[in-house]
């Protein structure tokens, strides 16, 4: 991918990662870049999130390369690389850029979309992996990315879901809202595009995330070391904690390969396509 040819703000540095002549704030905590670096690659959260984003990105196949806009370190686009796809990863925290780049990301983009200048029509397909609850206008935000797409591009989307399940995590992690199947179906349709598929994914997670986390946080306690409880959360005990995770989520990857619509999770995925003139 020729990225001068479709930015008009971006310069190749010495270190091989392009930037943006000017900064644009995000709402996410940059330091929680090194502290999920160190456990993404065990975390059986982020290894199942992969697995069914490659399952629906293999049934609805991208024509051309694949833009991960606020891909953080990189565990997505690294993933979906190895798997055969062009991936721009687009990151305005530097940390995550380099971290992205250890990975063995070659395309890196150290801005926002806005200050890389990236020209309309530009993009064959974007990802936005758990990006669009940090946008506090996630209407406006996804109608920008609807401009960048080419014609009949795709939008391949992670969010949380439920907003009862909303809590502390959701807070440090700068979230402005969470998601139903409905939502997110509405504000897709309201930017421009049209769901080709839509399902919510892991199953198992909302009653544990409602007890050890939604019930404790409408109740007022808080919770203390907010990353040794991160990782405790991601890396669960082996044993009969992680057989039973992973044998409960073991059908959604071929639920996903063969687009079968899953009606409760505590996350969304999404595909969609920029929809035409009529």
């Amino acid at each position: 991918m020729d990225l001068l040819a479709i930015s008009s703000g971006l310069a190749l540095g010495g270190d091989g990662i392009w930037r943006a002549s000017s900064d644009q704030s995000v709402s996410y905590p940059m330091e929680a870049h090194d502290e999920y670096a160190a456990i993404e690659d065990v975390s059986f959260w982020f290894r199942h999130r992969n697995r069914c984003i490659l399952a629906m990105m293999e049934a609805h196949k991208p024509k051309g390369a694949i833009f991960d806009i606020g891909g953080g370190n990189g565990y997505v686009a690294a993933a979906m690389s190895r798997a055969g796809f062009e991936v721009v990863l687009v990151e305005p925290g530097l940390g995550g850029a380099r971290n992205a780049q250890k990975r063995g990301v070659r395309q890196i983009v150290c801005a926002t979309t806005a200050s890389a200048g990236f020209k309309p029509q530009s993009m064959p397909a974007i990802g936005l992996f758990d990006v669009v609850e940090h946008t506090e206008d996630d209407g406006a935000f996804l109608r920008e990315m609807t401009e960048l797409l080419q014609p009949s591009g795709l939008l391949f989307a992670t969010v949380p879901a439920h907003q009862w399940l909303w809590s502390e995590e959701d807070e440090r992690a700068g979230h402005f809202r969470r998601y139903t199947l409905e939502s997110l179906r509405a504000v897709t349709e309201a930017a421009g595009l049209d769901a080709v598929y839509l399902s919510y994914f892991f199953r198992p997670l909302p009653l544990p995330i409602l007890l050890l986390r939604s019930l404790p946080f409408l109740l007022g306690r808080r919770r203390s070391a907010a990353f040794s409880n991160v990782s405790n959360d991601h890396v669960p005990d082996q044993g009969l904690i992680s057989s039973a995770l992973n044998m409960l989520l073991s059908g959604e990857v071929s639920n996903v390969k063969q687009s079968r619509v899953m009606r409760f999770g505590g996350s969304l995925l999404l595909a969609a396509r920029k929809r035409g003139p009529h």
